[in-house]
């Protein structure tokens, strides 16, 4: 009987043992797979990043800093696209959208069969969450179909599917009210939440998506997590802040749209809110230094929310395992008073201003704090880094990007936006490009490029990261080297899909 006693201890101290050594495993292969946080912003100006050694002074963004000090800053970085839709396709796919959008266009979608970053993380076994801003150019306002997030990968969502939301008018009932509440850039009313709507009758939206992202951080889960948060700040309507920021920078509000006003402009139907966007989103009705005030409300209101989020990181213990991407999606707009100096013209256009934007990653133990990288990278990149990150072997031969980590001082980048293009390796960038601002004048702070035409220009970006000096008729032969890599690149891998 006492023999049997000890048989049955060995052997419940054996079943014990194996249990917990089989945790700590499971533990210890999660901790070597780290959470991955992946900030967006939206138009923010290549000077209005206070980590970057000339930017502009009248910025304050102490968080975005923290990033800067806890990791690395990317100087050279690269978006696909000088506008928000194509740029995060390329984004979340690694690669340059025109590889299947021929055109060029604002819409490129997301083909079913272009995997995107939040697909292959969910297959190796990663959580996933976006919250905020989701704009792929096509199919807008709908929930079944390839661009709504929970059909390219994310487990939940929360945020809207368009270019631009109002950052104050969430509700069902402001819609009903609205003549019309979807459109693509003017947009308001009720969140997308999963598969339904979810309407606010109050809050501001950066502040909505952050708590969002804080109770996501908040939840305990067995997987890591990949956490996309998408803001819509600082795009227009730029004067829509909380009163204390609009305080600081001693700057008036404005009232919010109200269907009752009548607001008119242009053709706009009248009491619309096309009407009340428009009015607004560019030079007239705020002039320059106002303009430039309440994108810094605006900035700062930003900077804020994401200080939040990195705060509830460290709370709840995930600093240490977490990697965190910061990136705005395009360069500055020039109608909202961004600064992008010394870089030419911003948003719209593949003058640097409209596709060098800053960037930050933050990997403790992989990265070290306080690292500026001044090498030229790609948000294309993004991708082959996360998945890398997570013991991803990628077989997929056709994404452009490759690990930030990996230097790559003389590789092909190649851009195209509807009928101009631009091409960069090593010091040198080739573009046809020409002078496009968006909607009306450009704000004050808008460097004017030295050209307004499609003819070929060529610039030496290490000496003249501004394209001041356009050494085409100096160096014909690299011209006509770099337009051969162009089109060689675009007979290969376009129309492939």
């Amino acid at each position: 009987m006492i023999h049997i006693k000890s048989v049955l201890l060995n052997v419940l101290f054996i079943l014990l043992f194996t249990a917990c050594n089989m945790k700590g495993d499971q533990s210890s292969d999660k901790s070597q797979r780290p959470n991955i946080l992946l900030i967006l912003t939206d138009d923010q100006g290549y000077a209005d990043f206070e980590p970057f050694q000339n930017h502009s002074t009248d910025i304050s963004t102490p968080n975005m800093n923290r990033l800067a000090e806890t990791g690395m800053i990317f100087t050279q970085a690269y978006t696909t696209a000088p506008v928000c839709s194509p740029s995060r396709a390329g984004l979340n796919t690694g690669k340059f959208q025109f590889r299947w959008d021929k055109k060029a266009s604002w819409g490129p979608g997301l083909p079913d069969s272009v995997k995107t970053i939040a697909e292959h993380l969910k297959e190796a076994g990663y959580a996933t969450a976006r919250v905020g801003k989701s704009d792929f150019g096509d199919n807008y306002h709908q929930f079944d179909v390839r661009e709504h997030p929970l059909n390219h990968g994310y487990d939940e969502f929360l945020g809207f599917s368009a270019h631009a939301h109002d950052y104050w008018l969430l509700s069902e009932k402001m819609a009903r009210r609205t003549p019309d509440p979807k459109g693509s850039s003017a947009h308001l009313g009720p969140l997308m939440q999963n598969q339904e709507y979810k309407s606010f009758d109050e809050g501001y939206i950066t502040n909505i998506f952050t708590d969002r992202a804080v109770q996501y951080l908040e939840k305990e889960r067995e997987k890591p997590f990949f956490l996309t948060l998408s803001y819509n700040a600082v795009h227009h309507l730029i004067h829509e802040v909380p009163q204390k920021y609009l305080d600081k920078y001693n700057i008036d509000s404005i009232h919010n749209y109200d269907p009752g006003r009548m607001e008119t402009f242009g053709n706009r139907k009248p009491g619309s809110y096309s009407a009340y966007y428009e009015k607004y989103s560019r030079l007239g009705a705020i002039q320059d230094e106002a303009m430039r005030k309440y994108y810094l409300a605006n900035l700062d209101c930003l900077d804020d929310n994401i200080g939040r989020v990195l705060d509830a990181l460290k709370k709840e213990g995930l600093d240490k395992e977490t990697l965190v991407i910061f990136i705005s999606d395009n360069g500055g707009s020039p109608l909202t008073g961004a600064k992008n100096a010394p870089l030419s013209a911003g948003k719209y256009s593949l003058w640097e201003g409209g596709i060098r934007v800053p960037m930050a990653l933050r990997w403790p133990g992989e990265v070290e704090p306080g690292t500026v990288h001044e090498g030229y990278v790609s948000a294309t990149d993004i991708l082959p880094t996360l998945t890398k990150a997570a013991g991803i072997e990628l077989t997929d031969e056709t994404i452009d990007g490759v690990s930030l980590l990996e230097n790559k001082d003389d590789r092909l980048l190649v851009w195209r936006w509807q009928n101009t293009w631009a091409v960069r390796k090593g010091d040198w960038k080739l573009t046809n490009t020409h002078e496009i601002n968006g909607k009306g004048r450009p704000s004050k702070y808008y460097i004017k490029p030295v050209s307004d035409d499609n003819s070929l220009k060529l610039f030496n970006l290490a000496e003249d990261p501004g394209e001041r000096n356009d050494l085409s008729d100096e160096k014909p032969e690299k011209v006509r080297e770099l337009k051969q890599e162009y089109e060689n690149w675009c007979e290969k891998n376009t129309g492939k899909y």
